[in-house]
């Protein structure tokens, strides 16, 4: 690193955010606008598009419904991506950890609402899901500065689950054909890959707070 890439302010040195590497391989510091993080932000500013593309034509099925599905698909996939490049190549940065979650939490929950907005999804489903959503963001935030709480793999299956759910929500297949059979093939995959995916929404709701109030505190050194 160079004297460029540090200002002083008085006898500390500041790192520029900026500086650091965007791909690359390595032990030095990451930019902030590094590939994983500029991904994520990608991501969000897709979400006003894809809500758009959702209502524009009330729930008609047309191109806008399919460019709105595709949209989210490829947003909610590149999830995958960042974080390979983020842990692959040492490009984990604090923004990328707080925008990561900002992006998915962002483009299901508008998925979610969307379709409560079509009447395509009872609304009881989509408030369950947002409070336990937010309430276990707030409860995470509050918590983990004063305890110690295990990670869990069911959390990462619940969005895998919300993704899938939402994907086949959104993709208007059944405007494909006009074969009856198809019709009910389609609406029942929709509903068992939705009742999964809300069905581990609460159940890893539960299993944190369970978690959370079980935890240990931290030791006091630990919060110094």
């Amino acid at each position: 690193m160079t004297s460029d890439d540090v200002r002083h302010t008085g006898n500390l040195l500041t790192r520029n955010p900026i500086r650091g590497r965007v791909i690359a391989r390595g032990d030095t510091p990451a930019s902030i606008f590094c590939a994983p993080n500029l991904i994520s932000m990608v991501r969000i500013l897709l979400i006003p598009v894809f809500v758009v593309l959702l209502l524009v034509d009330g729930g008609a099925n047309g191109p806008m419904r399919w460019a709105a599905a595709i949209i989210f698909v490829l947003a909610i996939a590149t999830d995958a991506i960042d974080g390979h490049l983020a842990r692959s190549r040492n490009l984990i940065t604090d923004l990328g950890i707080f925008l990561d979650p900002v992006a998915d939490k962002g483009l299901t929950g508008a998925a979610f609402i969307g379709l409560g907005i079509l009447g395509e999804l009872p609304w009881w489903v989509i408030a369950l899901v947002l409070v336990r959503e937010i309430g276990i963001t707030v409860m995470r935030s509050a918590l983990l500065k004063n305890r110690v709480i295990p990670a869990s793999k069911g959390g990462k299956l619940k969005t895998v689950a919300q993704s899938v759910a939402l994907s086949f929500a959104l993709l208007p297949f059944a405007s494909l054909t006009t074969s009856t059979a198809l019709d009910v093939l389609f609406f029942w995959i929709n509903v068992v890959t939705m009742t999964i995916a809300v069905a581990l929404t609460v159940v890893t709701g539960i299993d944190y707070v369970i978690k959370a109030v079980q935890a240990k505190p931290k030791p006091a050194d630990a919060n110094a």
